[in-house]
């Protein structure tokens, strides 16, 4: 008999970077290491936990009111539901973006999940700027397009990290007294300091 391929194993898209799975499905249901089905409850946990750190993400206005449509769905489908969750679910993306924002607010109401504070979420979104930084996903130069310099820190870490970031590319000698080259060093030097002190809380 011909041996029968093995069973492509199930994909769950990160969604702490913000994207959107191409189906609802594809964000729970991730099969165990033995091949059983997840329960209702720790669907449940995921779906909260997923829902969590959006919520903290969007309010860092890293995610756009017309991808919530689609994460309500992925919520739903990984074991969460309430009713405005439910018609937030059913909307296009093109719908008015003040109404997703209110409905996806009241979803998160609904849920027991509460929106964290904008500076808080900010800082959780420093954090993870400096992991692209390392990681290659972002140039240096793109760091000065956001207002990063205007985060408001707590940390050690979070200070030198920002303390590096100018109002503008050109700017960077002026007010920093260094070359294009000392900056990048002395930058991925800080964000490897950011992303290995301790984690600032809860969040995403």
């Amino acid at each position: 008999m011909p041996e029968t391929p093995p069973a492509r194993p199930a994909s769950r898209p990160d969604l702490r970077d913000g994207g959107a799975a191409d189906s609802p499905t594809d964000t729970v249901g991730a099969m165990g290491a033995e091949g059983t089905t997840p329960g209702p409850e720790a669907l449940l946990h995921s779906g909260l936990t997923t829902l969590g750190e959006v919520a903290c993400r969007y309010q860092a206005d890293e995610i756009c009111p017309e991808d919530l449509p689609v994460i309500a769905a992925e919520a739903l489908a990984a074991g969460l539901d309430s009713p405005t969750l439910c018609e937030l679910a059913g909307w296009p993306r093109h719908a008015d973006a003040r109404d997703i924002r209110d409905a996806f607010e009241q979803a998160l109401a609904e849920s027991g999940i509460e929106l964290p504070d904008p500076s808080l979420a900010r800082r959780h979104a420093l954090r993870r700027l400096a992991a692209r930084l390392i990681d290659g996903e972002t140039a240096p130069a793109d760091l000065v397009t956001d207002d990063w310099w205007e985060t408001e820190v707590e940390t050690a870490a979070e200070r030198s990290f920002v303390a590096l970031i100018p109002q503008c590319e050109c700017c960077i000698e002026y007010t920093l007294g260094l070359d294009q080259q000392t900056w990048t060093a002395q930058l991925r030097i800080a964000a490897l300091a950011l992303t290995s002190s301790p984690p600032i809380g809860p969040g995403c």
